[in-house]
């Protein structure tokens, strides 16, 4: 309702139903109302002064009480030595009468030296001996502290700066030294409400001890919780430590669930070997050394979810203390100790090599892990390798130092925190004239084969096999670097020159922007919720879909309409109206419960569950013979050439296969827990299967059971005819085919990181074999590619969704990994109506 015009209103206005009356003094006494007025405007001065002071005054109370004076909870954790008191057994028993009273002593010594400093002393709350060990008595504790807030630099800076010294306790002189203080991680120094799930092991020769988080395998850990693992081992002896099973919660930032190995008995940051979250699959290397014989292993736990924790297992070995050697052979290997599992902390080595006659010697790090995240990688101030005054540390491909002369010195140091997985090197002499014989020497001293000199890769690492080349008829030049790249590489989206050579000439005038169907259409026309292209292109990444006319570029809903928007489907947007691009039957796929880590060590050697739609395809004569792709619980893809009868052998029979599912070591095919073996119940081929062109060259197998998925069975996706794998992609071939051409079978699932490659350039280095139903993909180089026993198995392509897809079909190819030869797949997108016709997926 509007209120009504408010008008003057002469009657003198109330407050509190008082009226305010106004007095006027006559005109005429003018000294009088001037003395008034004065002694008025001094009163509210004051008022206004004495209002001001308070709120100062309250202000700083408020500041002092609330904020200068708030107590702030401060945890420190360290140790020190007792040098005059041998270690008994007894200390490793908390409850013990030895450890109560040398824990009284240490503590009397601890609480004496913190009263003695003015900035330490008034904010004590707490102090205990939590473990000792070895050396003579390593003691560690920890303190507690309530300083106010202002005071917390003070208390940290006197606390760095501490001095434990000898002291008389009991009449008994305590000797101490090598004291330390760190402040414990806010994580670890914050309530719980389960504080008391505490255990002490301690190893036996010979003898691998397991222990797991609380409920594993069958319950998951508790939520909001800290756990903890003294790990021991005899005197004169290192600890082993390997995760076998890790299974949590996913990695948080600065929160979550978070494991953390200690080289150490307490908690303290600065002797941390590593911080662990996520999942992890059995393969991968979770196996860490102590410096000494004591370890420790923490758990911390937020309030949300539920996961199974871990099962790990700890040994002791020998203590080494030399590490390093004298080479004095031709050839030979060496490696960071106990590789490949992280190396100890605070270690030195140094190798001197000396190579024969008058030789020089070369070193070859085939690989490379000295990563530590807070570490600069320039300067190297952790771990390194040094040669010849140069630190090398991170992360490396495959390098190679060289000397001038027969004699190298490789000195390796870690610190004392984050231990890494190392490296493994060889070693070589080479004649100074001659030093890669039938090679090129690359300027890093790195030798290649002659063949990838000038491909249009850079093999050395350094481009020195690319400069000062003739580009052949397949190659263009780029403009600024002037080297040579393969032709396939124009036009494919990607700046492989640097210098956008390789693009210039195929993009469409200034402010048009390229359609997929090869029409240039005006950039303002980009998202203005129009299809300009006629196949969505314009309308595909502007984040709402719009229903368009069906093209072989469109993604269709099940209720017949299309819609503009770029590979929709299981991206988490219900894009169509009847939602059927996020059916959850066409979703529940492409997942790998272990998150795949960017680094294997060794070869190519898949991690267990990293591709956990695999399988083995066997026969009874020949053994594995092919690969397939699981895409449901019951049916299996392959390539149609594999089941063609040939030799006596009717492949086209069902009967004579058996699926091996959740495989990774052939070896194991029987033995492995995560294996499932299944009989062929219907086999059928695609019925336009050319066995001279390899059209149509897939195959679909049904089980004769379903199978339960698992961590290491899953079904992978498979994409909409729609569905866009640009060129230039990186996907991955998998498979335990020959690794060499016309070699033997792998025992181990291997992958390979591959690119999709232009399909007219390709078709010429084919000579026009390919058909629309096929996809290119690998290295026009050579070196990379599927080979005799992968086919029928997956090509792999990890999406923005974090689903992946079966993007193809390994199918055929001119020998394997050959130069100019890549290998050919079925090109799943183009077969979609005949796997949905004949399976119903």
């Amino acid at each position: 309702m509007k209120e009504p015009d408010i008008k003057y209103n002469p009657r003198p206005q109330s407050f509190n139903g008082i009226e305010e009356m106004v007095e006027f003094l006559p005109a005429t006494d003018t000294k009088k109302m001037e003395k008034m007025t004065i002694k008025r405007k001094l009163v509210i001065v004051g008022i206004v002064c004495a209002a001001a002071v308070i709120s100062v005054a309250v202000g700083l109370l408020v500041w002092h009480f609330a904020y200068r004076s708030a107590p702030v909870y401060k945890v420190y954790t360290g140790s020190l030595t007792v040098t005059n008191v041998p270690f008994v057994e007894a200390f490793e028993d908390p409850t013990s009468p030895q450890f109560a009273d040398l824990s009284v002593k240490v503590t009397e010594v601890l609480l004496s030296a913190y009263r003695s400093d003015p900035a330490i002393g008034p904010h004590v709350v707490s102090c205990n001996v939590t473990a000792f060990s070895e050396g003579s008595v390593i003691s560690y504790y920890l303190s507690e502290f309530r300083v106010p807030a202002y005071k917390e630099v003070a208390l940290d800076n006197a606390m760095n700066e501490l001095k434990v010294k000898t002291a008389k306790v009991r009449q008994f002189s305590l000797a101490v030294d090598t004291f330390v203080a760190y402040p414990t991680d806010p994580q670890m120094a914050r309530t719980f409400q389960d504080n008391k799930c505490s255990y002490f092991l301690h190893s036996s020769p010979g003898v691998e001890t397991q222990f797991t988080t609380p409920g594993f395998p069958n319950f998951p850990y508790r939520p909001n919780s800290r756990c903890q693992w003294a790990l021991r081992a005899d005197a004169g002896h290192m600890i082993l430590l390997h995760f076998k099973t890790f299974k949590m919660e996913a990695c948080k930032p600065n929160k979550g669930d978070v494991v953390t190995v200690y080289d150490s008995l307490t908690a303290m940051e600065p002797r941390v070997l590593v911080k662990l979250c996520g999942s992890y699959p059995p393969s991968y290397n979770l196996t860490f050394v102590s410096s000494q014989n004591v370890m420790l292993v923490t758990l911390v736990t937020d309030n949300v979810g539920k996961h199974p924790g871990f099962l790990a297992e700890f040994t002791q070995i020998p203590r080494e203390t030399l590490c390093g050697a004298q080479l004095k052979d031709a050839s030979g290997v060496f490696s960071t100790p106990f590789y490949p599992a992280h190396y100890p902390p605070n270690r030195e080595c140094i190798w001197d090599i000396q190579v024969p006659g008058n030789q020089h010697v070369k070193v070859r790090f085939l690989m490379f892990y000295l990563l530590e995240a807070s570490a600069l990688v320039t300067s190297c101030p952790k771990d390194y390798v040094e040669i010849n005054n140069q630190r090398y540390c991170g992360e490396r491909t495959p390098f190679v130092v060289s000397s001038n002369s027969s004699r190298m010195i490789i000195r390796f140091r870690s610190d004392q925190s984050y231990t890494d997985t190392g490296f493994m090197a060889e070693y070589l002499s080479y004649e100074p004239q001659n030093p890669c014989p039938d090679q090129f020497t690359c300027k890093s001293g790195r030798c290649i084969d002659l063949v990838r000199k000038c491909d249009g890769w850079n093999d050395c690492g350094d481009s020195s096999d690319e400069s000062s080349c003739t580009c052949s008829t397949q190659q263009f030049r780029c403009k600024t670097s002037q080297f040579c790249k393969p032709k396939f590489f124009m036009c494919d989206g990607v700046n492989d020159c640097g210098d956008g050579t390789d693009e210039v000439d195929c993009k469409c005038p200034d402010k048009y922007l390229k359609c997929r169907n090869g029409k240039c259409f005006p950039q303002e026309q980009k998202c203005d919720r129009t299809d300009n292209c006629g196949d969505g292109t314009d309308e595909s990444e502007c984040g709402d879909a719009l229903v368009t006319t069906c093209t072989e570029n469109t993604f269709k809903c099940d209720s017949g309409e299309c819609i503009t928007k770029l590979n929709p489907q299981c991206d988490g947007v219900k894009d169509c109206a009847d939602m059927s691009d996020e059916k959850e039957a066409a979703c529940s796929c492409g997942k790998r419960p272990y998150s795949r880590k960017t680094r294997i060590v060794g070869g190519v050697n898949a991690d267990i569950g990293e591709w956990p739609w695999q399988v083995s395809l066997h026969t009874p004569k020949e053994g594995h013979t092919c690969g397939a792709s699981l895409v449901s619980s019951t049916i299996l893809v392959s390539a149609a050439h594999c089941f063609q009868d040939a030799s006596g052998v009717r492949f086209s029979d069902p009967s004579i296969w058996t699926a091996y599912l959740g495989l990774h070591d052939q070896a194991s095919r029987t033995k492995s827990d995560s294996v499932v073996q299944r009989k062929i119940k219907k086999l059928l081929a695609h019925r336009g299967f050319n066995d001279y062109t390899y059209d149509n060259d897939i195959a679909y197998l049904e089980l004769d059971s379903p199978v339960t998925y698992t961590d290491f069975i899953q079904p992978i996706c498979i994409p909409d005819t729609s569905h866009v794998f640009p060129v230039s992609k990186s996907i991955w071939v998998t498979g335990w085919g020959a690794q060499t051409e016309g070699g033997t079978g792998a025992q181990i699932l291997q992958k390979a990181e591959i690119r999709i490659i232009n399909q007219t350039e390709c078709n010429v280095l084919l000579e026009g074999q390919l058909t629309p139903r096929m996809i290119c993909a690998g290295y026009v180089s050579g070196g990379i590619d599927a080979c005799q026993g992968d086919s029928g198995g997956p090509l792999s392509s990890v999406e923005s969704n974090g689903k992946v897809y079966l993007a193809g079909i390994v199918s055929w190819g001119e020998g394997c990994a050959r130069r100019n030869k890549p290998g050919v797949y079925t090109k799943v997108t183009a077969m979609r109506d005949w796997i949905r016709q004949n399976t119903g997926l």
